[in-house]
């Protein structure tokens, strides 16, 4: 399939039972309101997705199912995190058995790799697949920052085609803009800046909190993208203590349990993750109950 890395693509959360296993039923549901809501593409197996607790064959089960419920238009990307390029090689070619649309690829885990080493990790794994790749750019959370002029070397690879932007300086947006045009698309990769950035230029948003609320999500970005913006703000002011819940490093728990207060989630998680419980469950359940309590009526339609 060809797509364009346009929209808002949903980090989607991994579902689980209470014995650990897959759970299936509640994925598809949240599969589901997020297709209503009229997502653009579904990542798989993102950070918010506890990549790192899954295995393969969850990976590649989890594909399947999206690809049955979301069809041929949907536009499914994998995550690729993985310690060694060998691995990362793998991952890619899986994805592509699995028919995967895209890669979402992060640089190096485990190991902090110096510039050079980064660039070579990901040129690997281009070279290997035809898919086209995502890069996930997060200094904050993963220590390596993939600067200007690394993109300028890895746009050299014809299948690398977009920016995960998750530096928090939202004038990065500018830079990449200016330096490389509309060679690489942009995606928001930090809920609480989303709309600051696609006023910048953006092109689209890996959400989060999208996958407790999908429809206020694709609001923000289509007002914001036909020029509504005062309606969008007003929608996004209200969002913003629940976007806060993005930007924690319990982001998993706190989304999966804002997906189960709407319905299309539950908050199990895998260990070593733990549920949230006493006064950080209270405090944090108190922004999710407040955020559905004063949820907001959704504009009149006609904004593509």
């Amino acid at each position: 399939m060809t797509f364009s890395w346009q929209g808002v693509f949903p980090a989607i959360i991994t579902p689980f039972r209470s014995d650990d296993s897959l759970d299936m039923a509640m994925f598809e549901q949240n599969l589901r309101a997020q297709l209503t809501a009229g997502v653009d593409g579904i990542i798989i197996g993102g950070s918010l997705g506890e990549a790192s607790t899954l295995t393969t064959d969850e990976k590649r089960q989890l594909t399947t199912i999206a690809r049955a419920v979301g069809g041929s238009h949907l536009p499914l990307i994998v995550n690729i995190a993985e310690s060694s390029t060998r691995e990362g090689v793998a991952q890619a070619e899986l994805a592509a058995s699995w028919n995967a649309d895209g890669l979402m690829l992060l640089p190096p885990m485990r190991y902090r790799s110096d510039d050079r080493e980064t660039v070579e990790y990901f040129r690997a794994i281009a070279a290997s697949t035809s898919l086209p790749i995502m890069i996930y750019n997060n200094p904050v959370d993963y220590k390596i920052d993939i600067t200007i002029d690394m993109f300028a070397e890895l746009v050299q690879c014809p299948n690398i085609t977009a920016v995960k932007e998750s530096t928090r300086d939202v004038t990065n947006v500018t830079r990449l803009r200016n330096r490389f045009g509309d060679r690489l698309s942009i995606l928001c990769g930090v809920d609480t800046l989303a709309l600051e950035e696609l006023l910048l230029g953006a092109d689209g948003w890996v959400a989060g909190l999208v996958n407790a609320f999908p429809k206020e999500t694709v609001a923000i970005y289509k007002l914001a993208r036909s020029g509504r913006i005062a309606e969008a703000t007003v929608i996004y002011r209200w969002f913003m203590p629940l976007l806060e819940l993005d930007i924690h490093p319990k982001l998993v728990q706190y989304i999966k349990l804002a997906s189960e207060i709407t319905g299309i989630g539950s908050e199990h998680v895998r260990a070593p993750r733990l549920p949230l419980e006493g006064a950080e469950r209270e405090r944090i359940l108190h922004v999710i109950l407040e955020g559905v309590r004063s949820r907001p009526n959704m504009p009149a339609e006609g904004w593509d």
